[in-house]
Formats: structure tokens, C-alpha cells, sequence
């Protein structure tokens, strides 16, 4: 639809129509408009699935691994192929607007949120998040760039002040975002927080670059909740309001334009840019794009329909593909199944994996495959596979869910919720499958939610029964009051309130296989949420030293063990930072205790970012497998076996600390390091980091052979290194081909180092591939504060290929400068130095 379609649309409307349609009619869905032939337009969480409409684990998604191992995967037509997943989840749902990818830098190793972040890299990020959003628009479906910017840290999120010098925001923060509308993306989500003194949703950022330089020409919406103003925020470049409806848009910014405080011309602006989004995914009448009537009808992993095989056999190769061997000491993997005849699979997260992180981007999986499932549907007939956690550590009370409970009404497996109006009389009843029921059924007149289950104790003792929420909640077992209690409201943030409702605990003594009736009670105030839960746990069994010792025995009775760690919700979660990287509990003992006991031990890491791992020398195999989606047993087991090759490299460096921190202090939190984040900040410094970034091993080795690149070029003038290696192993695999740029001398201050560019390859053993990585000017360039704009240094820039920031064996020689009449000639190509940079090792 042209600007002049656009333009008599918006004509059509009044100036109470026009504003009606700039904030949400719901949580999640837009205004209709029949006057322009407008239907709602629905949005949706998506980073790793798409949810739809509102939380309900009776609709369930399929459940993508987090954006931190699709980073890993280092693989843009992967990406596009998962983008298009995406879109046929978001049509088979009747969602029209998916907010994902979040764009934001891991700045810091204590983000609560990296899993739903890429990279500490702005390169890499743009990249993969470009293919991401290419995939999924593809399909008819918007994706959403977010949180636009400097939304790095989860500390005091709603309101701290990132106070960011230019040329750091234009040469990291802003690069991803630059990248998604070069790409086309049709939605950017404004973040919470304030940039260099502007609450986001009020900052010229949102009009200058964005939507001036960039020409960016969709709807910036904002985060939920973040209009906080009227005429501040109407004046800006804001267009959307969610959710709605919002108190500072609609009448009150309709009551601003009539006041002269925004200009009508503005709101004109937003409803226009709204109207072209609309167009785009198929809104308007006569529809113009994909809808959710063909949501069935084309392939899944190119956009098209949902076919459920194909969607599971693409989640589960590309957890295989972001999955990174850190270490393989002697070669251990991969295991010969044919060798194995008794496996230990140990761990806390062994028997119930982590698969995605906490938070609003999470999704209700139709199936989880654990690791210890996945080992042994993969050596089933070949060994026998034991287990036993080994460490507990998660003291969170856990919800009910299909296990030794059922409604108490007709005797299902799960749950009876019920509303009850002031009289404490029932207005609504259903069956739900789980005790964690976040969104209760909207009913008029509702006061109070009550969940309900009869209880079948597997074993006796002193349980932990549990009820969550805000305000007034009480706990009572067979009729008898074991907890009434007021939960003051203590946050504002939309994460904690809605999602995350504190527990109250009552400890009870029930008695093994005797059904007790458990009720949880919880009255509805306004502003407090809707979310509530139900939880029992048992007894724990044997102590912590039992425990370790139990997992340590039987290692020492198999061929193989392999170890599962990982994180817990409370550690990596959307409203929390992390103040340490260290595993929770009682995980590296029991990595050390498994790995005295047999020598054949592999550590999978279940973790969205970051983690210590104090006893890495110590282990013949690390396998970082993140948050793997859905299909983790089953991936993880094709790695572990050799089926798949783990693919991935890392996107983020991983050491036992973090350099930048987290906290604001007085509100502000300042960007101090400026360009030196990630890897560049460790390249400063006198000691080196666990894991750097890029690293990853796969299934065979590569020799790196020669290096070529231009000798000189333009300055603004893209360049080609083309990079000789050559598959030095016995079986076909997979590499990451990445190059980088130094400036040894320079008038700026610059990263010692910089990803400028990389490549996939695969190879069979003793082929030789020639990769042609592309250097994009922008590597060379950077931004003038004083001439605010794009700017080359001329000169000599070094250029490094290899695997990873450090491991460059091959080096060579650009001059950018001037080519043309008084210039000296071009230079002959330059060849390979092989050798170590300063700094590397």
C-alpha cells in the first residue's frame, strides 16, 4: 500500500479514532477500525516460540533454543529457516506481530537476560538477528526489534539512566538495530530505560537515527508499560502504546493535541506508520499479505505452514548445531555407542533440563525431551543407562502439574480453578494442567481465585505445600487452615508482578499413598496481578554428602558419565541480575567428585549465559549445550554419539567473572568501558578468560593455509579476505571461519581486536576450501563525534583469520587510503604472515 492509500486512509478518521488506535484494545491485541476496514492486529512473545494470546499451558508451542544458542550456531540460512518457523507458529496462532529478536548487546557476563539476548559482538549479532527477522517477515508475520537501546541490564531496568558516549552507541549498541532495518524489519520495540537522560519512549534517538537516517518507516512500539507520559511521548517519535489501555495515550493524548501539546500532524504520523504494518501482515480489508487461513498450507521451515516432524527435526538440529565443545581432551567424544554397556547420566538438570529461560519470553512446550531421556531412547537395546541427581539446586517450591494429583471434581490428572465472586460463590470453573496458573479466565464480578487438586503423597513425611501470589492468600489441606497470610506488593516490575508472585510455605506431615484435598486461595486486588500457583514438594531424600557420594558410586561402576549442570529460574531470569557466575548448590563438587571416580566424564552445561566452571582442567569433556528447546535430550544424545557434530562456537566469552557491572548507582549507569566490551575487554587485560569468544572444537581438525586480501583499498570500500583451509581430520565437519581487524597504530581509541566478518564452511577429510569473507567498509570506519558521522582512518589495518578472537594464525595487510589521481597506485594483493598477534594467547 503506497503513502497516498496511506494518507485518504487516515483521512477518514477523526482525531478520538485516530488516537483510540495508538494504544492497545487488550494486552496483546491492537483496535479495530471498521471505518478503514482495520481488524485487530494480535501480537505475541517469540524470541523462542511464539505463545499467542495470553498464558495457557493447555496451548502449547514449539520451543526454539534460546537466541544465545542460535547465536552459537553462527549460521544465518539456519537463522532465516527458524525465522520462518516462527511465522507459521505466529499464523497457526492468529498472531500477526511476533516481538522478537532482542537486539541488545551482552554487555556483561551478570545479564539475567543474556539467553534471550545473541552476543556480546554487534557484527555477529546484526547478523544473525537480520536473518532472523528476514525468516520470519518472509512468512507475513512482522518481527520486532528490540529493546531499543542500551537495555543491557535487568538491575533498576524500569528506570535507570545508561549514560552512553556517541561513538559507543553508534559503533556497538545501535549496529544490531541498524542491521534489522536495513533488513526491513516492520516493528522496533522501545525499551524502558532512559538513554543519556531520555526515558527511551520520549528520546530523539527513536527519530534520529531510526527514523530519519536509517529511514526506518514501521511502528516503534513500546515495551509494556513504557509510556509513562502524554505529551512527551506523544511529541516523539513513539507510535504504539502497550498494553492498552494506557492512561497517558487515548483521551489524555487526544485532550493534548486539542491543547496544542502535540501536534495533530504527529498522531497523523503514528496512525499512518500503523496502517502500513497493518497492510504488511494483512490487516486491512482487502487483506494484502499472508493470513492465518494459510497457515497449513507451506513448508515450515521457510515460512509456510506448521508441520510438526519437520518443526521438531529442525529444532533438534539446530540445538546440535549451537551446541560447543569447550574441551575433548584425548578425544573422548564422541562416545562409541558399540563400546558402552552401562552409562551414568548424573546431574540436577539430568532428569528435568532447563530448557528455556525465565521470564515474559517463555512458552508452554507440547513435549520436553530431558537429557537422560535422549541417552536413553539413543543407546536403547545397546546399554543400560542409570541415574541419580547427584545435588539439589533449586529450593523453589514446585507447581503441580499431571503427577500424583487430580482435579477433585471428576478425578483428571492436574488441576480444578475456580473463580469465586465476594460471597466466596463460585462463577467459573475449569480444569487446568498445572498449578502455576498465570492468567485465570477474565470473569465480571471475580474476587478471588481458588486452585484445587487432591494430592497422592508418593512418600510420607514433612511435605512443603506452597501458594503464590499478591495480597491476601491462605493454604488449607482437607478443609484445615495451614496458612493465611497478607503478601504486600513490594515491585513494579511488569515481570515479578505478572509472572513471578512470591511463595508462602507451610510445611505439612502427610502420609505415603493417603489422598489429602490441598486448596489454594488467593483474593484478586487491583494492580496486583492475576498470577497464582499451587505447589507441593516432598521430602528430601538423602543429605547433600549422601547425595554426591550416591552419583560418585555409580560413575565408578560405568564406562562413561555424563554430567548435567546448569542454572535455576531465580539465576537467569527477564528482572534479575546475576551477582555471580558460580553454579548454584553443590555442582562442582559433584563435577569433581564424578570425574575422580571415572575419567571418561562429560560436563553438559545447561545455562543460558555465563557460568564458572572452577574444575575445567579437570574433566576429559565439556559440551555447553544453553538452553536447548524442546528436542534437548534427543540433540545433546545425537552429539554426544557422533550422530551431529557440535556446530557451535561462542558467541560470548566465558570466564569465572564479569568486567562491566550491572548496578546503576544513584539511577545511572555508566557505560565507563565505552567500545570495550566482551572479548575486547579481555584483550586489555593481563589475564585471559576461561573460554574466548569464537571458541568452539567440533569432530576433526582444520589447518588454516593461506590468507589473501587486497593491498590496498578505498576508504568506504567493502574489501575480501579469502581465507584457504583445509579439513586435517578423518571425518567430514563443520567451521567458523572468522576474520578480524586490528589498527596497531591509530590516532583512536580502538579494541585491540574486532570481528569484521565470518564464514560457515563444511569440508570432508583432506578437502581444501576457499572462503571469501566479506569486510564490510563500516569494519574500517568510525564514528566522528566532531563531524557526526561515518569516518576512515587511513592507514594500515591488520587483518586475522582463524577460530576464534585469539586463535588467529593467519595475518595480513590492508592500507585503506585514497586510489586515484595523486594518489600512489594500488598495492600488489597481500599475501599470508602466518604467526601470533600481540595479545593472542
Amino acid at each position: 500500500m503506497n503513502d497516498d492509500e496511506l494518507d485518504h486512509l487516515v483521512e477518514k478518521l477523526d482525531l478520538d479514532r485516530k488516537v483510540r488506535l495508538l494504544d492497545g484494545a487488550t494486552v496483546w491485541r491492537l483496535h479495530a477500525e471498521p471505518a478503514v476496514g482495520l481488524r485487530p492486529i494480535v501480537t505475541s512473545d517469540g524470541p523462542a516460540g511464539v505463545r499467542g494470546e495470553g498464558w495457557d499451558e493447555r496451548r502449547t508451542s514449539v520451543l526454539l533454543p534460546s537466541p544465545t544458542a542460535l547465536a552459537a550456531t553462527w549460521d544465518e540460512d539456519l537463522l532465516t529457516r527458524l525465522g520462518g518457523l516462527l511465522a507459521a507458529e505466529a499464523r497457526r496462532k492468529g498472531v500477526d506481530v511476533v516481538l522478537a529478536p532482542a537486539l541488545n548487546l551482552q554487555r556483561s557476563a551478570f545479564g539475567g537476560r543474556h539467553f534471550e539476548c545473541y552476543s556480546e559482538d554487534p557484527v555477529l549479532t546484526a547478523r544473525v538477528g537480520a536473518a532472523l527477522i528476514r525468516g520470519v517477515q518472509a512468512g507475513g508475520v512482522a518481527a520486532t526489534a528490540k529493546h531499543y537501546v542500551a537495555n543491557d541490564s535487568e538491575t533498576e531496568r524500569l528506570t535507570l539512566d545508561a549514560r552512553v558516549d556517541e561513538r559507543t552507541l553508534r559503533e556497538l549498541y545501535l549496529v544490531p538495530f541498524e542491521a534489522a532495518v536495513e533488513a526491513g524489519v516492520w516493528v522496533v520495540m522501545s525499551a524502558y530505560n532512559q538513554v543519556n537522560g531520555h526515558t527511551m519512549s520520549e528520546s530523539p534517538l527513536l527519530a534520529e537515527p531510526l527514523k530519519g537516517e536509517w529511514g526506518f518507516d514501521g511502528v516503534v512500539v513500546s515495551d509494556w508499560g513504557a509510556v509513562r507520559s502524554t505529551a512527551a511521548s506523544g511529541r516523539a517519535a513513539q507510535d504504539l502504546a502497550m498494553p492498552g489501555p494506557n492512561e497517558h495515550w487515548g483521551e489524555a493524548l487526544a485532550r493534548a493535541v486539542r491543547a496544542g501539546e502535540v501536534p495533530e500532524a504527529a498522531v497523523d504520523d503514528k496512525v499512518r506508520r500503523l496502517l502500513r504494518l497493518a497492510a504488511r501482515v494483512g490487516a486491512l480489508s482487502p487483506a494484502t499479505a499472508g493470513t492465518a487461513q494459510d497457515a497449513d498450507s507451506a513448508d515450515p521451515a521457510t515460512g509456510g505452514g506448521h508441520g510438526h516432524e519437520d518443526a521438531r527435526a529442525l529444532v533438534r538440529r539446530t540445538a546440535a548445531a549451537g551446541s560447543v565443545l569447550l574441551r575433548n581432551e584425548g578425544g573422548l567424544l564422541p562416545l562409541d555407542p558399540a563400546r558402552l554397556r552401562r552409562v551414568a547420566v548424573l546431574g540436577p538438570n539430568a532428569a528435568t533440563a532447563r530448557v528455556q529461560g525465565g521470564g515474559s519470553a517463555g512458552v508452554y512446550p507440547e513435549v520436553v525431551v530431558s537429557p537422560l531421556e535422549g541417552v536413553r531412547a539413543a543407546l536403547a537395546g545397546r546399554a543400560e543407562v542409570v541415574h541419580t541427581p547427584g545435588a539439589h539446586i533449586d529450593d523453589r517450591p514446585t507447581p503441580l502439574g499431571l503427577t500424583g494429583v487430580c482435579d477433585p471434581r471428576d478425578g483428571r490428572p492436574g488441576v480444578l480453578v475456580r473463580l469465586l465472586d465476594g460471597h466466596g460463590e463460585e462463577i467459573h470453573a475449569e480444569h487446568r494442567l498445572s498449578g502455576r496458573i498465570l492468567e485465570p479466565a477474565l470473569v465480571r464480578g471475580a474476587r478471588a481465585v481458588e486452585i484445587a487438586a487432591r494430592l497422592r503423597p508418593a512418600t510420607g513425611g514433612a511435605w512443603r505445600l506452597s501458594v503464590a501470589g499478591w495480597g491476601h492468600v491462605r493454604l488449607t489441606v482437607d478443609g484445615r487452615m495451614v496458612l493465611d497470610e497478607e503478601v504486600v506488593r513490594d515491585t513494579d516490575d511488569p515481570a515479578t508482578v505478572h509472572l513471578h508472585p512470591p511463595y508462602r510455605t507451610a510445611e505439612v506431615d502427610l502420609e505415603a499413598g493417603r489422598e489429602v484435598e490441598v486448596v489454594a486461595w488467593r483474593r484478586l486486588d487491583r494492580d496486583s496481578g492475576r498470577a497464582s500457583a499451587l505447589a507441593a514438594d516432598p521430602p528430601r531424600g538423602r543429605d547433600e554428602d549422601a547425595e554426591l557420594a550416591a552419583a560418585a558410586a555409580l560413575a565408578r561402576e560405568c564406562d562413561a558419565a555424563i554430567v548435567v549442570v546448569g542454572t535455576t529460574e531465580e539465576i537467569e531470569s527477564e528482572g534479575a541480575d546475576r551477582d555471580s557466575l558460580a553454579l548454584p548448590g553443590r555442582q562442582d563438587d559433584l563435577v569433581r567428585a564424578v570425574a575422580a571416580a571415572n575419567p571418561s566424564t562429560v560436563v553438559a552445561v545447561n545455562s543460558g549465559g555465563p557460568v564458572a566452571l572452577p574444575w575445567r582442567d579437570e574433566v576429559a569433556a565439556i559440551l555447553l549445550g544453553w538452553f536447548p528447546g524442546q528436542e534437548a535430550g534427543h540433540a545433546l544424545a545425537d552429539v554426544l554419539f557422533g550422530r551431529a557434530e557440535p556446530g557451535g562456537r561462542l558467541p560470548t566469552t566465558w570466564a569465572g567473572t564479569a568486567i562491566a557491572g550491572t548496578t546503576p548507582v544513584d539511577g545511572v549507569l555508566e557505560y565507563a568501558e565505552g567500545l570495550h566490551i566482551g572479548y575486547r575487554a579481555w584483550l586489555r587485560r593481563d589475564d585471559a578468560p576461561a573460554y574466548w569468544f569464537g571458541h568452539g572444537l567440533g569432530y576433526t581438525e582444520w589447518a588454516y593455509e593461506s590468507l589473501d586480501t587486497p593491498g590496498r583499498v578505498e576508504p568506504g570500500r567493502p574489501f575480501t579476505a579469502t581465507v584457504r583451509v583445509r579439513n586435517a581430520g578423518a571425518r567430514r565437519g563443520g567451521e567458523v571461519v572468522q576474520v578480524y581487524l586490528s589498527r596497531p597504530e591509530s590516532a583512536l581509541d580502538r579494541p585491540e581486536r574486532w570481528l569484521a566478518g565470518f564464514a560457515r564452511i563444511e569440508a570432508d577429510p583432506d578437502e581444501t576450501v576457499e572462503v571469501a569473507v566479506t569486510v564490510p567498509a563500516r569494519a574500517t570506519r568510525h564514528w566522528s563525534v566532531e563531524e557526526r558521522g561515518w569516518r576512515t582512518e587511513p592507514g594500515t589495518f591488520e587483518v586475522h583469520a582463524g577460530r576464534s578472537a585469539v586463535d588467529l594464525p593467519l595475518r595480513a595487510a590492508v592500507v585503506v587510503a585514497p586510489v586515484g589521481p595523486g594518489a600512489p597506485g594500488a598495492l600488489p594483493t597481500s599475501g599470508t604472515t602466518p604467526g601470533t598477534a600481540p595479545g593472542e594467547g
